[in-house]
């Protein structure tokens, strides 16, 4: 008896122990914060791999972008920053104008690459071939550029990178995520300005104490601004606008629903006719990047002028094209090239296009209206909300330009950036009618997610069978056959530039061609990878 009670005394006291560790495990569960993972990928920077970790916690408001270089141990990175660092500094001998000129960059970079090999085969000689190789990229980015901030430049997700001070992580745009926290640090304020003045010196301009402000872009195309404390209250700052190598195609926002097909071939048959458009929205919007999507229609025969502040734009490799960008005056002020000057000297150089990065002054919007009245086909951004307010900034001051000339202009394209639902969609698609008034014909519904018509062209009808000679049975005939050529390049993964651009000529010069492809459902031989 007294064995029996004993026992269930035992097994009692086994269950509540049982009962106690469940009790704190589920405890701990609870407490523990759960981490989401929502992405990881591999890139190489230079030849450096690079891991990328995406992850969210439940108490974090936004993303954590985690950033490692797998093969390198912290205590290989201190050997590398203090003492081998140093020593590459020493053992590179360059002449004052290499330092100062930028277009010598490329030349310092080879002479500091091999310098580190001779480095790391003096101090690691057992070391393999592939990990001196890894080491020499990471001491070479350390010493020449931005030290980890390097992999976040190579990582084509990103479309921002930001340094708000010494106190706060490194900050990055995420094409998927929006912004993220990082697991970088630039740990001194003097860091942050040795970065500013770095970049400042590869393109010959300075940033100091009496110029706390520098704003220009990277060789690479990537835009630069910078800001010095006490210009900056909390520090100094740093901001990276990357320039995209892939840059998005017509196809690319037909994909993710940026823009509807019917849309699209609207445009597409605008741009065929030589039709002018403005691309206007918010800023972060994506109306660059809509107008290098729309240069994907150009004709193959015609002559090409852009003119930018900074270099956004790609446009396919086989176009008769001409860049052309802004030039900042000097420490002296002089030798300044401003936008209206290269929109003045490029109606002297014959185009057939036009295309004007931003406009933002009365002047630069005259001359861009008096090139259309002229014959010219301009395609430019404005910062705008919608298409009414459009025609009010170009009306107003400071742009102020009479309601009369905007009869040139044929349409505008709204592009719209949701920033809670992080998508980027095409608002609104309006015709200019000839008193300067605009008429939507396509609204975005944020409801539905879906471009509904909301009114019927009319000017557009007139203007297309002027040039075009179609009716408006014609017309619509000649939308649907570019929707079936824009919806089978979708299908067909044709997403590059070059490709978008291939198919377009194409289709000007053998139509019948393209659209037996369609018919068949089959990749030409040209897209072929």
């Amino acid at each position: 008896m007294c064995g029996t009670m004993a026992k269930d005394k035992a097994d009692i006291k086994e269950v509540v122990k049982k009962d106690d560790e469940t009790d704190k495990n589920e405890q701990e569960t609870v407490s523990r914060p759960k981490v989401i993972l929502l992405s990881s990928y591999a890139f190489g920077s230079e030849g450096l791999p690079v891991e990328v970790r995406i992850y969210k916690k439940a108490e974090d408001f936004v993303p954590k972008y985690e950033v490692t270089i797998p093969g390198i141990a912290e205590g290989t990175k201190l050997i590398l920053e203090t003492k081998l660092k140093a020593e590459l500094v020493t053992e590179v001998k360059l002449d004052v104008s290499e330092i100062l000129d930028p277009n010598k960059f490329a030349e310092v970079k080879i002479k500091f690459l091999e310098a580190a090999r001779k480095i790391l085969k003096r101090n690691f000689p057992s070391l393999p071939e592939d990990k001196k190789e890894v080491l020499a990229v990471y001491l070479l980015q350390k010493t020449l550029g931005l030290g980890e901030m390097e992999a976040l430049l190579s990582d084509e997700q990103l479309e921002e990178v930001v340094v708000n001070n010494a106190r706060e992580p490194v900050w990055v745009y995420h094409k998927n995520f929006g912004w993220c926290s990082t697991n970088l640090r630039i740990r001194k304020e003097e860091s942050i300005y040795d970065y500013s003045s770095m970049i400042a010196r590869k393109i010959g301009r300075q940033i100091n104490i009496l110029n706390p402000m520098l704003d220009a872009h990277l060789p690479n195309g990537d835009r630069v601004n910078s800001t010095l404390f006490p210009i900056s209250a909390f520090g100094n700052t740093i901001t990276i606008r990357k320039f995209s190598r892939n840059p998005w195609t017509i196809t690319s926002f037909l994909k993710t629903k940026t823009i509807s097909p019917d849309v699209a071939a609207l445009i597409w048959l605008c741009m065929q006719n030589e039709l002018s458009l403005l691309v206007t929205g918010g800023t972060g919007s994506g109306k660059t990047s809509f107008l290098n999507a729309m240069t994907g229609f150009i004709p193959a025969n015609q002559r090409i002028v852009s003119i930018e502040d900074t270099r956004e734009l790609t446009l396919p490799s086989f176009l008769h094209w001409v860049p052309m960008v802004v030039r900042e005056s000097n420490p002296e002020g002089k030798g300044e090239v401003t936008m209206l000057d290269l929109m003045v000297n490029a109606l002297r150089q014959r185009p057939d296009r036009i295309i004007v990065g931003e406009i933002r002054r009365q002047r630069e919007a005259e001359v861009m209206f008096e090139a259309m009245h002229t014959g010219h086909s301009v395609y430019a951004t404005l910062h705008a909300d919608n298409a009414d307010q459009t025609v009010s900034r170009l009306t107003n001051p400071p742009i102020n330009i009479p309601i009369e000339m905007l009869d040139a202009l044929s349409g505008v394209v709204v592009t719209f950036r949701h920033r809670r639902f992080n998508i980027r969609r095409v608002l609104e698609f309006a015709e200019v009618k000839r008193n300067g008034k605009v008429n939507t014909i396509y609204r975005w519904d944020v409801k539905s997610d879906t471009v509904k018509g909301v009114g019927k062209m009319s000017t557009l009808v007139d203007t297309l069978s002027l040039y075009s000679g179609m009716d408006e049975k014609e017309i619509e005939e000649d939308v649907n056959e570019k929707i079936k050529v824009l919806d089978w390049m979708v299908k067909k993964d044709c997403y590059d530039v070059d490709d978008v651009g291939r198919v377009v000529s194409h289709y000007y010069k053998e139509p019948e061609e393209i659209l037996g492809y369609v018919k068949k459902n089959k990749a030409p031989d040209f897209l072929a990878k």
